[in-house]
């Protein structure tokens, strides 16, 4: 792939010169009128350097203030997935329609509703008037736009369909985000009954025990029952020491969160996410849905398997399904099939390296990733489904013994009393 100048006027007969990367100056011509140019003049770059755009009248912008912006932008939070897929499938009609680069990243910072996204297309429009290809100005902000989608982009620049590509990134992060809220909506009610279960359970041993104890000792009642005994101790502890509790609690959070950054601590976790009963079934195939949804758009996008491998493996949230798929780029670099290194992993069901391989000898790859996908994602969605209403007669019979558990032994002193009451009369 070479560097190109070019000089060429838009559609109100403005002449912009810059550069950009091509397989070669007629695939270079194309892209250009493809975005609504008339090619004035193209030539190779001296040493394969790209020379920065200069604008008729338009002066050219300092990078350095640029860097300082970037790095201000760099301290926020996260673009949500919706706003990406909404950004792309915007940015491809424009395209579509024949409308300038500069013009469309113009229009998509007065469109779009976030804050973060609203600066960093002014920082993209400001490269692509420097010089810089569009999957460069993108590949300046990783936490926004991953490889994955810079590799998307770049791919669509030097084949001359960026709008074609863009379509395909918004479907792909629409059913990225479609799959993520399935599984977050499976969550949400394990977690309220877990987090009520966690509140009723601290305010009686908080609250209601220390009143209970109170009148235990008003009473005389003696010797206590030892279920009441490992409340009352469990009480005293909580009462008298939460700062140390919550310490604890803190401490043991930190640590793990520091462990798992660690390259052998992510491993570890990645490897009980993979062994843990019931989820990590459920964790396999997401990540199987995600390798090949991911692996398939690349592919169709005309991106080198090769080089779509390792995207696919850094895309992974999965570090031991990302080594085998690293594991896999290497045979396929040595010559062999894709699915016999798949195979060989055991990280990749039957099923999947048959299709697979079926694809690959058929030269249907990409659509039969896409179908594994698919497949993948519906056998998630019922295991959601039936998970969810597997927890929900667990949970409430959990709540319920913990909670009288705790009625029972705050009650039985009292029944000892009761009866000793009953002999003395």
């Amino acid at each position: 792939m070479a560097t190109f100048s070019y000089v060429a006027k838009d559609k109100s007969g403005r002449v912009e010169r810059g550069s950009s990367e091509a397989e070669n100056d007629k695939m270079l011509a194309r892209r250009l009128q493809e975005q609504g140019y008339h090619v004035m003049s193209i030539k190779a770059a001296r040493g394969g350097t790209a020379v920065a755009t200069v604008q008729v009248g338009k002066p050219a912008v300092a990078a350095q203030p640029a860097a300082k912006r970037r790095g201000a932008i760099a301290l926020f939070g996260r673009v949500s997935g919706r706003d990406l897929s909404v950004f792309c499938r915007q940015f491809a009609t424009m395209i579509n329609a024949g409308v300038t680069l500069v013009r469309c990243l113009t229009v998509l910072e007065e469109q779009t509703n976030s804050a973060r996204l609203k600066q960093i297309i002014r920082e993209i429009q400001h490269a692509v008037e420097g010089g810089e290809t569009l999957s460069r100005a993108l590949h300046r902000f990783p936490r926004v736009f991953s490889g994955l989608f810079v590799g998307l982009v770049r791919a669509g620049e030097i084949g001359g369909v960026l709008d074609e590509t863009l379509n395909r990134l918004a479907t792909f992060l629409e059913d990225d985000q479609k799959l993520r809220r399935k599984v977050k909506a499976s969550m949400t009610y394990p977690t309220v009954v877990i987090l009520f279960a966690f509140i009723i359970v601290t305010f009686l041993v908080t609250f209601i025990l220390p009143k209970f104890m109170q009148l235990f000792k008003d009473l005389e009642v003696g010797e206590l029952p030892g279920p009441t005994m490992v409340l009352m101790n469990t009480s005293r502890f909580v009462t008298s020491k939460w700062w140390l509790v919550a310490i604890i609690v803190v401490c043991l959070a930190v640590a793990i969160t520091q462990y798992i950054r660690t390259r052998s601590g992510k491993r570890n976790y990645d490897w009980l996410k993979l062994r843990i009963p019931v989820f990590g079934r459920l964790n396999h195939m997401i990540a199987i849905a995600r390798f090949s949804r991911t692996l398939g758009t690349l592919l169709v996008s005309g991106v080198p398997i090769l080089q779509a491998l390792e995207t696919v493996a850094s895309a992974i949230d999965n570090v031991i399904i990302g080594e085998a798929i690293m594991a896999a780029r290497a045979a396929i670099r040595e010559g062999e099939r894709i699915g016999d290194p798949l195979q060989k992993s055991g990280m990749f069901p039957p099923m999947v390296v048959q299709m697979v391989t079926i694809g690959e000898e058929t030269g249907s790859l990409d659509s039969m990733l896409h179908k594994i996908a698919e497949f993948y994602e519906s056998e998630v969605e019922a295991m959601l489904q039936s998970l969810t209403a597997a927890l929900e007669p667990i949970l409430i019979v959990g709540l319920g013994g913990i909670v009288g558990f705790i009625v029972i032994s705050m009650f039985l002193p009292l029944v000892a009393v009761i009866e000793r009451l009953s002999e003395a009369s």
